[in-house]
């Protein structure tokens, strides 16, 4: 009879059949004022929420050099967070709100919700600074991000866009531009800051075509700095050492026609 039917342990997986996952590790960016962010990464994620990027540690300090007229008082998002350096750091220069957004994965969000609590007590509370943390795919609805925004301001949008290492992805510029046209406030001191480091110094001609493609969605672009890392991140990939040392560092703002 079927209730006799016994499949014992033929469904169930070995001990040690599955490498264990790896556990989750820390890293610190030192600010220019010295104060120290430490932050949990993944420890082993498809969505590399598992490192400390180049760019994201140049972002935090092209914000926090900065930080009196680019962050001080406004609104800010930060795309492609990862650990969320950047966006923990434009709280802690003033930003009136900071929205730290990666992909809707629960673990990375969770991991960046972590790391948000974990630096609370460096965030100014006079004026009050305030720093959120949610799940965003690129190009999708916009509209729960602008409700962290305070409602005097929260149609027009966010002041700044911190976008490291994101163009990267190049089947994703399209979404990118989408995000930023809905997004970014159509201010002439709005900005979207866009920094990257070609790891595949390959496909950096591929990277870049990003940028005619803002372009096409009524931006300008300005190259701001081009930074040399003392070393590289991946110290085992190929192709030219000197672009996988440097990141790239561009402000894109709203065409004057377009304002």
């Amino acid at each position: 009879m079927a209730d006799d039917f016994d499949t014992g342990d033929m469904f169930q997986d070995p001990e040690g059949y599955y490498p264990p996952e790896k556990e989750p590790s820390f890293a610190e960016h030192k600010m220019l004022s010295g104060k120290v962010v430490r932050v949990r990464l993944v420890g082993s994620h498809p969505l590399y929420g598992n490192m400390l990027w180049n760019a994201g540690r140049i972002s935090s300090e092209y914000i926090e050099t900065h930080a009196p007229t680019l962050i001080a008082g406004k609104d800010v998002l930060e795309i492609g967070a990862a650990a969320g350096v950047p966006s923990i750091v434009s709280a802690i220069m003033g930003a009136r709100t900071t929205v730290m957004t990666d992909y809707p994965d629960p673990d990375l969000v969770d991991n960046m919700r972590q790391n948000a609590e974990a630096s609370a007590s460096m965030i100014p509370t006079d004026p009050p600074s305030s720093l959120h943390v949610t799940g965003y795919k690129w190009g999708s609805d916009v509209e729960p991000l602008k409700a962290y925004i305070p409602e005097d301001t929260r149609a027009k949008g966010f002041d700044v866009l911190i976008m490291a290492d994101v163009v990267y992805s190049h089947r994703e510029h399209g979404n990118l531009v989408k995000t930023m046209q809905e997004t970014l406030k159509r201010d002439q001191d709005a900005v979207a800051l866009v920094i990257f480091t070609p790891y595949e110094p390959w496909l950096l001609p591929q990277t870049e075509r990003f940028f005619p493609l803002a372009e096409q969605g009524g931006f300008t672009v300005t190259k701001v700095f081009e930074k040399l890392t003392e070393k590289v991140l991946f110290e085992d990939d190929p192709g030219d050492e000197r672009l996988r040392r440097t990141v790239f560092g561009y402000e894109l703002r709203w065409k004057d026609d377009q304002l």
